[in-house]
This record gives C-alpha cells, sequence and structure tokens, in this order.
C-alpha cells in the first residue's frame, strides 16, 4: 500500500508532519463504507488563518487532529457510485463537506449540511468540532460525496498552469467574495474591509471583482497593508491615533462606508491606543459605527463556541460585549456563518481561467514543501503576508 504524510496538530504552538494511514474509501467514524467517495493525490493544499487559531490553543481542538480543509488533488480512484467524476480529473475541494441531499444542501446552504456532523449543522475536513474528518495538509485524502461536492477543472494543462490561483477556490477566495456579495458590494460601493490576512485580501480583490469604487483595508500589519495597496487598496494603518472613522474620513470625505467586511474574527486586538491588547469584539463594533445607515455587514471572520484563551469567562464561550443596540438603530444587516463554497466556486474559476482576477498574486502565494509547513505555520503566525501554499508531490511549478 502506498504511504502517506500529513501536518498533524500536536498542542497549542506546535504541529508535526507524520506518517499517516493511507486512506480507505470509508466513512471512518460512522465505521461503514464510503461508495460515493474518492481518493485524491493532493496537488496543493494552503495553511488557512483557520488552522492558526487551532494551532494557537485557542479552540477545543484535540491533539492527533490531522489538518487542512483547502484542497486541490487529482482523483486517483474511485468509489462504485461514483458517475461523473473520473480517475485523472483535477479538482478543487470545498472546504464544506454536503451530502446533497437534506434540506440545507438543496437550498444550497452545503456549509449547514445535517448529514455529515454528528454534533451540529456543518462539516469541514481537519477541523475542530467539524465532524472528525481527516484533514488535507497531505499526500493523500478521501473526498466523501464526490459527484455532488467536487469542481472539476475543465482543461488539466490549464489547471496546472493556473493551480497557484486555482487552490484558492477551495476556500478563501470564495469566502472572501461572500463575505464582500453578503456584504451588499456593487458597482460603485465604498467598502472597508477589517484585515488584511489572506481572507481580508481575498476578499478586498473580490470588491473590486464587484465593481466597488474604493475598498479601504484596514490592518496593524504594514507589511500586510503594503500587500493590499499592491491593487489597488486604501490601506488604513490602525495602529494610529486617528479614529476608524477618522481614517475613513481622511481618505472618502465623509466618516462612513456602503459596506464592511470582518475578516479578522475572535482574535480581534484593539486599534490605536489600545492596539496590543486583545478585543473580540473590536471590529464588529467598529465596522457597525463606520457603516452607514442601511448598510451591510459581512462577517466571515471565524467565531467559535470555545476559546479556552479567551479574555474572560464570556469570551471562552464565545459571548462577546457587541452593541447590537447601534447595529438596531441604523438598520444594518449582517450576515455570519461558513461561506456555502458551491454557490461561487464554478463562477470563480471561470474568472480565473479567463484572466478576470490574479488572486494568487492578490493574496501572495508562496509555494514551500510539505515538509515546510511547520515552519510555514510560525512564520505565518508571526504576521507574513503571505498565502501559504504546500506542494506535497512537487507538482507545482517553480
Amino acid at each position: 500500500m502506498a504511504a502517506n504524510r500529513g501536518v498533524v496538530y500536536m498542542g497549542p504552538g506546535k504541529v508535526e508532519v507524520q506518517s499517516l494511514d493511507f486512506p480507505k474509501l470509508e466513512l471512518r467514524e460512522q465505521k461503514r463504507p464510503c461508495p460515493h467517495g474518492v481518493i485524491l493525490k493532493i496537488i496543493s493544499t494552503n495553511i488557512c488563518g483557520s488552522d492558526q487559531h487551532m494551532v494557537r490553543g485557542r479552540t477545543t481542538a484535540p491533539p492527533g487532529l490531522v489538518l487542512g480543509h483547502e484542497i486541490t488533488g487529482e482523483v486517483i480512484e474511485c468509489g462504485r457510485d461514483v458517475e461523473i467524476i473520473r480517475r485523472g480529473d483535477i479538482v478543487s475541494v470545498p472546504f464544506n463537506i454536503a451530502c446533497g441531499r437534506c434540506r440545507n444542501c438543496k437550498e444550497g446552504q452545503t456549509g449547514i449540511c445535517l448529514n455529515v456532523n454528528p454534533a451540529r449543522p456543518g462539516a469541514a475536513y481537519g477541523y475542530v468540532d467539524m465532524g472528525g474528518w481527516v484533514g488535507g495538509q497531505a499526500e493523500y485524502v478521501m473526498v466523501p460525496y464526490a459527484d455532488f461536492n467536487l469542481l472539476k477543472f475543465p482543461d488539466r494543462q490549464q489547471a496546472l498552469a493556473k493551480i497557484k490561483d486555482l487552490t484558492m477556490l477551495s476556500d478563501i477566495f470564495p469566502t472572501g467574495y461572500h463575505g464582500a456579495v453578503t456584504a451588499g458590494v456593487g458597482p460603485g460601493s465604498v467598502v472597508y474591509v477589517a484585515g488584511a490576512g489572506p481572507v481580508g485580501l481575498a476578499c478586498a480583490a473580490s470588491c473590486h471583482l464587484l465593481g466597488a469604487a474604493v475598498v479601504l483595508v484596514g490592518d496593524m500589519n504594514p507589511d500586510r497593508l503594503r500587500q493590499a495597496k499592491s491593487f489597488g487598496c486604501e490601506p488604513l494603518d490602525l495602529r494610529q491615533d486617528a479614529t476608524l472613522a477618522q481614517q475613513v474620513e481622511q481618505v472618502v470625505g465623509v466618516p462612513e462606508v456602503d459596506s464592511a467586511i470582518d475578516c479578522v474574527g475572535f482574535e480581534a486586538h484593539g486599534h490605536g491606543k489600545e492596539a496590543g491588547r486583545e478585543q473580540p469584539a473590536t471590529v464588529l463594533n467598529s465596522v457597525m459605527d463606520i457603516t452607514r445607515a442601511g448598510g451591510a455587514i459581512g462577517i466571515p471572520g471565524l467565531y467559535v463556541t470555545g476559546d479556552p484563551g479567551g479574555i474572560d469567562e464570556n469570551a471562552r464561550i464565545g459571548m462577546l460585549g457587541i452593541r447590537i443596540g447601534l447595529g438596531w438603530a441604523k438598520s444594518h444587516r449582517f450576515a455570519t456563518g461558513q461561506c456555502p463554497v458551491m454557490r461561487y466556486h464554478r463562477q470563480l474559476m471561470q474568472c480565473i481561467l479567463h484572466d478576470k482576477i490574479q488572486i494568487a498574486r492578490a493574496v501572495n502565494a508562496t509555494v514551500i514543501s510539505l515538509d515546510e509547513a511547520p515552519q510555514g505555520y510560525k512564520d505565518f503566525d508571526k504576521g507574513a503576508a503571505k498565502k501559504f501554499v504546500l506542494n506535497p508531490h512537487g507538482m507545482i511549478a517553480a
């Protein structure tokens, strides 16, 4: 049997590349065959900010968890019930695992499938409380419900030539786009994106794709702000003493925006004089302050129900001091939760294949080997303005 290796969470601050069992066409948690699944040889698999929350010890993830939910691969084995996907296909794997049969899947809400996680709606590969599915920061992985879940790329050579862009379809590009769409971004919009990490940068690029007139991006990391500026965003340095509203006014003439997107989540830190101090609700409160009355706020940033490192008892269970009265008074619309990747990934694939966007350039995709993953996690944790793409089989061209 072929060998397999993958990135394993060992405890707060520590990941290791270890030997793994080669995947089988079976549902491990239910201990039964998976005739609707496929086995993939992984071409690319990315390190995500959501993974970093676990590695920092800020979730209840157990040691021994194989990480990775951003997967692109080549099909090498198909279950007997797979009818459309074929061996040799190169495919993108949505990070949401979805059955395609339940009420939510049929309504397009694949991020909250009812049949793939016994604990609660919604599942993902290699993630805490998401159904126990083996992650894809590895050489091989099993994917269930293949005909429903997988997005096949139409041409193998074209896919390999654009793989650094196409690898973003498994999560951050649809997630950033979803944040922009749910915040109502459209032609002529003035938009604020909180956070210039990979999801924030993908969201900012998506805002341009949707026709925004001005895209402001706020962060406290100078390298990430420079990356945002490199493709036409207006960077806002949140280390400054000026309030967010004042910085917005300096750029657009008024202290408000049409739409705002929170791409930071629960590990947010204070701005200006409060910089360096964790304030998990600060982004949500600041975007309500600057979003115009009747505007919308997208929240693709992660908020959890269990945070062992929370600043107080409320934060440790995801109960935050949100000024909801302000949002109510301004008639804001809020959208939260996992992005339903399949709602967008085919259209976004077409934008990549037809050169309407260079998402890998926007997020500064940086290819590293599987063995370099532990260092990649360390560099990402230090704020590197990069999206690390793992190359397990050396199939990504230099």
